[in-house]
């Protein structure tokens, strides 16, 4: 049982790698002296992968390196200190937070910080995106991510989905589920919410390449309670219904429903996704998180993520607890997203 579900997780990431291969992002590394970091970056140009560049202090990056006997060649590595496009990256932060009084000096001075200098880069297009967070906590890696990358063109929320990979292979596709928002956004309201919805349909088709079946998750299905909370939800897939037409998508619905045929069809008659579903999207951050990790820990589903959506560039944010095999697969699954 075990070892099927781990055959469906590598077939996933080695579908993800697949991808990044031929695509050849350049993914930032922040945290350029960080053992962990450094050996994953071995890793990915072993596996080319990717575009790596790492940022620090190229003398300590290099001497870490060396003592840990981790080849580093291929990488590009930058000093947020001295490198030469400090000044026009500068101009470009005021440029765009003139409106928030940023000074040349205050923009000089932040580039100092690399979870600051490896999104500007981006911005400048020198970059496709950037993972960290394995020495850094997530809200000063989103920061200034925020900032100066800011959100996709229509989204205005950030959010997080997990890739599920279950044994049954009757749920959702092949045994994989997309959840979401499961790391990000406590109680978005339904725009947000449909706003979700929509970039969850992007994730799962850039990095799975699966065909979105969305399922708007509430305690409720098709009316069979009335409550504000289930209206948000019938008016979340309103929205998603009037600005993305082409997704096929379904709610309210109860769980059950979202997944199990013949209830779907006796709860949901008629609906494309209800029995069917394989992205649910939760109502809020406190079902999402409850959720995924009841299924991971009790029906032993196994979980990819969180992968963080809804930025005009990919930024992921690792665990500070992640292995150099996490970094591998973020990195993989960052330049997925920066197709």
């Amino acid at each position: 049982m075990i070892k099927r579900i781990r055959i469906q997780i590598m077939d996933l990431i080695n579908q993800i790698k697949e991808k990044a291969r031929k695509l050849q992002k350049r993914i930032v590394l922040a945290e350029g002296t960080e053992l962990r970091t450094l050996k994953a970056t071995e890793i990915i140009i072993r596996e080319n992968l990717a575009q790596i560049i790492l940022l620090g202090n190229p003398d300590t990056i290099n001497s870490i390196a060396l003592a840990n006997g981790i080849n580093i060649v291929g990488a590009d590595i930058k000093d947020p200190e001295s490198d030469v496009r400090r000044e026009h990256y500068a101009k470009l932060m005021v440029f765009i937070r003139k409106s928030k009084g940023l000074t040349y000096q205050q923009a000089i001075d932040s580039l100092n910080n690399p979870l600051v200098f490896g999104p500007v880069m981006i911005k400048a297009g020198d970059a496709d995106g950037e993972i960290a967070g394995a020495i850094n906590s997530t809200g000063d890696v989103l920061r200034p991510a925020l900032q100066y990358i800011k959100t996709s063109p229509g989204i205005s929320v950030v959010s997080g989905v997990f890739f599920m990979i279950f044994k049954n292979k009757a749920l959702g596709d092949n045994g994989l589920l997309v959840l979401a928002d499961c790391a990000v956004m406590p109680d978005p309201d339904e725009k947000q919410l449909a706003e979700i919805a929509i970039a969850t349909a992007k994730t799962a088709k850039t990095i799975a390449n699966i065909e979105p079946r969305i399922a708007m998750l509430s305690f409720s299905t098709k009316g069979s309670a009335q409550h504000p909370l289930a209206n948000k939800v019938i008016n979340a897939t309103r929205i998603v219904q009037e600005l993305a037409p082409e997704l096929c998508i379904d709610g309210e619905l109860q769980l059950d429903a979202a997944l199990v045929d013949e209830i779907g069809q006796l709860k949901a008659p008629g609906s494309k996704v209800a029995g069917k579903a394989n992205i649910l999207v939760f109502p809020g951050l406190e079902s999402a998180n409850i959720g995924y990790k009841l299924v991971q820990r009790l029906a032993g589903a196994e979980a990819i993520g969180p992968i963080l959506q809804g930025m005009a560039a990919p930024i992921n944010d690792l665990s500070r607890g992640c292995s150099v095999n996490d970094i591998v697969n973020m990195v993989a699954i960052t330049a997925t997203q920066a197709i």
